[in-house]
């Protein structure tokens, strides 16, 4: 049954997107951004990536139909409780386009993040499960997408109904903007990290991927923006993306350790020595292997 909402909860987003656009539900996204424009709104092209997300998330869909359990690194089964978050997020970022459009922004900025702990707690799980070949592709690519997306995504709101509801000044918006800066920073570079841990496969790449692209998107914006501190918050998105094509050539190319080696599952198999004694926990020596008793003769 959970497999069915998934797909379906997949199929909602584009449908309820194409609403959106023809204003089904009221303005669009864009004609309410331009009412209240902030310091971390992206260049428009920037969110050309939904339908590439659509797209891959209908993909993913179809993958975990198949209703096969999800594994983690110790081999529980997280396969129901992956599912469900699956839906949630999916299902929370088609209601975010409806709400938006009405303008109802506190439950707008509710949905969102909560969009965001769904998809990205889902994605921790298949990540962690190591998957390897299509499975990889099929699965973790598409959330990673969709969540790296939502990592800025969900800052762009929090900015947006900070200008909306007037909670803080909306002429010199750079000192409260610094701060929403360094909380996003601190998301996308701890959550990248946790995506490639040692042996998880390439397509955790998808969730840098997507936050460079709204990131550069946020520079291009800004940099034309007549709006104060503009130029700043142009540099410091730029910086930020910069960092976190660094930090993510830096964690997959990193050793898996100092002295580890990576089992058949890309998982350590711990310190090893020749002849595959291991070391003592006090002196860090080998371990001779076991000395056989000496066979006892009955006279």
């Amino acid at each position: 049954m959970h497999q069915v909402l998934v797909l379906l909860a997949a199929l909602s987003m584009p449908l309820v997107a194409w609403a959106s656009q023809r204003g089904v539900f009221g303005p669009d996204n864009g004609a309410i951004s331009d009412r209240y424009p902030t310091l971390l709104v992206a260049d428009g092209y920037a969110f050309s990536i939904w339908g590439v997300i659509f797209l891959l998330d209908l993909v993913a869909a179809a993958w975990l139909l198949r209703g096969r359990p999800v594994p983690d690194r110790e081999g529980h089964r997280d396969s129901h409780r992956c599912h469900w978050l699956v839906v949630a997020g999916f299902a929370l970022t088609a209601s975010w386009m409806i709400v938006f459009s009405q303008q109802w922004f506190w439950l707008a900025l509710a949905i969102i993040w909560l969009a965001l702990i769904s998809l990205l707690w889902a994605l921790m799980l298949l990540a962690r499960a190591v998957p390897r070949g299509a499975a990889s592709w099929l699965a973790v690519a598409p959330l990673a997408l969709h969540a790296g997306w939502l990592s800025l995504a969900a800052f762009l709101n929090t900015a947006q109904v900070i200008v909306a509801q007037q909670l803080l000044p909306t002429v010199d918006q750079l000192p409260w903007t610094l701060v929403l800066w360094a909380l996003a920073a601190l998301l996308l570079l701890v959550a990248n990290a946790r995506l490639h841990a040692p042996g998880t496969g390439p397509a955790a790449l998808a969730y840098a991927a997507a936050a460079v692209w709204g990131l550069v998107g946020v520079y291009l914006k800004q940099r034309s923006s007549p709006m104060a501190g503009a130029g700043a918050s142009a540099w410091i998105a730029l910086g930020l993306a910069a960092a976190l094509l660094a930090q993510t050539v830096w964690l997959r190319l990193r050793p898996a350790g100092p002295h580890g080696r990576e089992g058949p599952e890309g998982r350590s198999a711990g310190p090893f020595t020749p002849g595959g004694a291991r070391p003592s926990r006090r002196t860090d020596a080998p371990t001779p292997p076991p000395i056989a008793a000496a066979p006892h003769h009955r006279h």
